[in-house]
């Protein structure tokens, strides 16, 4: 019975031993996927926080006193360029343009009567000169009460959407009131703020016969249907950001855009000489960004990167590779620091077009 249990015992010893070594033997067999930072010319998109204005967008302001008479459109409407849009009382204005008109007459007629004595040399030059001063400041003050007048009628002096009323029909209002505001937002400029390298790096490719192209999201999250080209840039650097103001002009044929909205400007930087690898060969620390590199003995180390820009699926690297270095791709969850590996290595080429997007 003694000599059956050690029999026994012996077989599961032996048996736990080969599991041991065929466990191990699978281990040292596993290899990884390896692979290395790619370096070459790319475009990168970034996106900048954006105003959006109107191409104009004014104040519609009271030229005279008086009382709002009438009101002829309403606030969100589409005005025609020349439309009438608010009437103040004109009875005084009126009043004013009859008397001037009057004056004018008597001073026309005195002219002419004195004309016809100068001419019989009955009176002096200097009467006939007189006379005609007279008239012509009649002139001037009825052309003033004519254009006082006009002052009661406010038109539309473009093509645009009312805004909101700032008065209501009845109200007195005081000249330089404000009546309203007009926008035309049949184009939009859109400014955002780049920083000073990237200017640079625009500066260096742009031409006038290839403006850069731009697009739009909008607070929705949707992008606009419509591309912006970059026409305008400030002319002085702010120095406490370093940025610089740029000007996109998008067209706006639905008027989906209005005054005042905001959202993000998307704009392709051209990068040179780009160090790129894949997201998935990185894990993250405190926030920072690691690799794991492996050496000429095939001993993994892991390495703080820096980014210098993010796609989706991409890293492109400012420090802590270089283009020579081999990094893993997969399995990084799976070793630790100054384990030796066994590994299948594959270019970058290769890898980058199995991602979900491809580097141009």
């Amino acid at each position: 019975m003694r000599k059956t249990l050690i029999f026994v015992s012996m077989c599961a010893l032996i048996s736990i031993t080969g599991c041991k070594s065929e466990k191990e033997e699978k281990e040292e067999e596993t290899k990884f996927l390896v692979t290395s930072p790619w370096k070459k010319d790319t475009l990168i998109t970034r996106d900048y926080v954006c105003q959006i204005r109107s191409i104009q967008h004014i104040e519609l302001r009271a030229l005279e006193r008086g009382y709002l008479q009438k009101i002829y459109v309403d606030e969100g409407q589409f005005v025609k360029e020349g439309q009438l849009m608010f009437q103040i009382m004109p009875l005084i204005y009126n009043a004013e343009l009859q008397k001037a008109q009057a004056e004018a007459n008597f001073a026309e007629i005195e002219y002419l009567n004195t004309k016809r004595l100068a001419d019989s040399n009955v009176v002096s030059p200097n009467e006939l000169a007189l006379a005609k001063a007279k008239f012509d400041k009649a002139k001037a003050e009825l052309m003033l009460a004519q254009t006082h007048l006009q002052f009661t009628e406010i038109k539309a002096p473009f093509d645009g959407i009312m805004d909101h009323f700032h008065v209501r029909q009845g109200s007195l209002v005081d000249e330089g009131d404000l009546l309203t505001t007009l926008s035309d937002n049949s184009q939009m400029w859109v400014y955002f703020n780049v920083p000073e390298a990237e200017y640079l790096n625009y500066k260096t490719n742009a031409t006038t016969e290839n403006l850069l192209k731009v697009n739009l999201l909008m607070a929705n999250n949707q992008l606009f249907n419509q591309s912006g080209e970059v026409k305008t840039i400030e002319a002085d650097f702010n120095n406490e950001t370093g940025n610089i103001a740029f000007r996109a002009t998008f067209p706006n044929p639905e008027g989906l855009l209005r005054h005042g909205e905001t959202g993000n400007i998307q704009m392709s930087i051209p990068l040179k000489n780009a160090i790129i690898i894949p997201q998935k060969a990185t894990f993250e620390i405190l926030e920072k960004k690691y690799v794991y590199v492996v050496d000429k003995n095939n001993i993994v180390h892991s390495r703080e990167i820096n980014i210098a820009s993010e796609m989706p699926d991409l890293y492109i690297i400012k420090d802590g590779l270089n283009e020579n270095e081999r990094i893993m791709l997969e399995g990084i969850r799976k070793v630790k620091d100054n384990d030796k590996i066994t590994y299948e290595y594959q270019e970058p080429k290769k890898v980058i077009p199995t991602l979900k997007v491809y580097v141009e």
